[in-house]
């Protein structure tokens, strides 16, 4: 896969509006009802750009792989408890995801989740194809797609949320950053194990329980929806801290404020290790 060096060297979200309604849905789960914006920049990985298009991409066909969708006869992702290098890729144009390599075209990975662009670990690589995880139903959904013509970046954190103990921890560069209680499913509604990343920065424009939501690309495995929206599991901030280290929450996992100033510097397409 050939690339280019990009000079900025980080990761970018997009500034542009996110949908009212998109993020009423998304973040009435969450605490709080409100429109939002995606986070207009935060420093990131080193970034580079693919060039040319490919000849193994293929035609993209099929429902697209964003947050609303549940997808079929795609391949679940065979080791969710397993780190990355910390790869990851961003569509610049709507991309085939492939059940295997080269073989059948089963979704559509588009340029942008929430308003912000799409980014997506690598999770396995094989010739010049790529699996990355996927932020649609089913939980574990992955894909295969073309390597050319991705804009590619390497992310140095990892999220990882230990269910047993309630405890976030935030590594960059395999060195701990800092490690919080926090709140988690309760045993009704479990907050879903497996590996998943960071799809999406919101910041809500009225006042909400947290300045801050960072939807992941999970879903709650015992809720269809939740605050009317596809019940996307996310990160994020609450006021009440005597909930930190219980099993409360609908499925999200609620952190304390130091952490979530921490997790607002992860790049999207971060992975999240949750077990």
């Amino acid at each position: 896969m050939a690339t280019t060096n990009v000079p900025s060297g980080r990761v970018r979200t997009a500034g542009a509006l996110l949908p009212a309604a998109t993020a009423m849905v998304l973040l009435g789960a969450c605490g709080g009802s409100s429109s939002g914006t995606a986070s207009a920049e935060r420093p990131g990985a080193d970034t580079k750009a693919g060039t040319g298009a490919g000849t193994g991409a293929a035609r993209a066909t099929g429902p697209a792989a964003t947050t609303f969708a549940t997808l079929r006869d795609v391949p679940k992702d065979g080791a969710p408890q397993a780190g990355t290098d910390g790869l990851v890729v961003h569509p610049t144009s709507p991309r085939a995801v492939l059940d295997r390599p080269g073989g059948r075209s089963v979704a559509t990975l588009p340029t942008e989740q929430l308003g912000g662009p799409t980014w997506v670990p690598v999770v396995e690589s094989s010739g010049e194809w790529r699996r990355v995880l996927l932020p649609s139903r089913p939980n574990q959904a992955s894909g295969w797609i073309s390597g050319a013509g991705l804009r590619t970046a390497r992310t140095p954190y990892t999220v990882k949320v230990d269910l047993a103990r309630r405890e976030l921890t935030l590594l960059k560069s395999t060195r701990r950053v800092g490690r919080w209680p926090v709140a988690v499913g309760d045993a009704k509604t479990p907050t879903p194990p497996g590996r998943t990343f960071v799809m999406a920065t919101l910041a809500p424009a009225k006042k909400t329980p947290s300045p801050l939501v960072l939807p992941l690309g999970t879903h709650s495995a015992t809720l269809d929806t939740f605050g009317g929206g596809p019940g996307t599991v996310a990160l994020h901030g609450w006021p009440d801290t005597s909930v930190f280290g219980k099993a409360v929450t609908h499925g999200c996992v609620r952190v304390p404020a130091d952490a979530l100033r921490h997790l607002s510097r992860v790049p999207l397409g971060t992975l999240v290790l949750i077990g």
